[in-house]
């Protein structure tokens, strides 16, 4: 049984006899002393796909559901959904933009190392590696002087998802990006 502390985004606890996937969790620490940690956690019913926030002191338990995760690859989009295909098994999983809220912008074909949550024989959630490295197709021009600074510039990525750079990185440049934060972590090692 995880406490609140431990939490992950992607993780399957019950709550009211009903399975909810944690998708985002925010750290709140008080500023008088001897108050507990609050985390805000937004929770999405598996089944009907409800929004639950709630507050949760640290040392609060829940109760952890008992989840398969299966190694899985992007394969196509089907309209609107995505369509992923099991990596032992070939079988195909097909999920909607909502289901993947909020990580859309780092699947690419390519992706490596993804695995599908399953419960009761349905794919609740995708979970992403945390680094994750995609090509930059529009950035404003590097500078060779910025390298010792800490300023940063916006970039656009390949699946559409634009963070934020140091002002060195140029356009075409393959980074890892971390898929909890958004945030770029850096320059990948490219194999040719």
């Amino acid at each position: 049984m995880p406490k609140a502390n431990e939490l992950k985004k992607g993780m399957v606890v019950e709550i009211n006899d009903a399975p909810y996937v944690v998708k985002t969790v925010d750290c709140k620490s008080p500023s008088s002393r001897g108050a507990a940690t609050l985390y805000k956690v937004r929770f999405n019913n598996v089944k009907t796909g409800q929004k639950l926030d709630e507050s949760l002191k640290g040392d609060d338990f829940l109760k952890e559901l008992d989840c398969q995760r299966m190694p899985v690859q992007f394969s196509y989009m089907d309209g609107d959904n995505y369509v992923f295909m099991n990596l032992t098994d070939y079988s195909q999983y097909t999920l909607s933009p909502e289901d993947l809220e909020g990580q859309i912008g780092y699947i690419s074909e390519s992706l490596e190392g993804m695995d599908a949550i399953v419960l009761d024989e349905q794919v609740i959630s995708i979970e992403l590696p945390i680094a994750i490295a995609l090509e930059i197709t529009e950035t404003a021009p590097g500078m060779k002087s910025a390298s010792a600074t800490s300023r940063t510039k916006p970039a656009i990525l390949s699946t559409g998802l634009e963070i934020q750079v140091p002002e060195y990185i140029e356009q075409g440049e393959v980074v890892k990006v971390n898929s909890e934060t958004g945030k770029f972590m850096s320059r990948a090692c490219v194999r040719e």
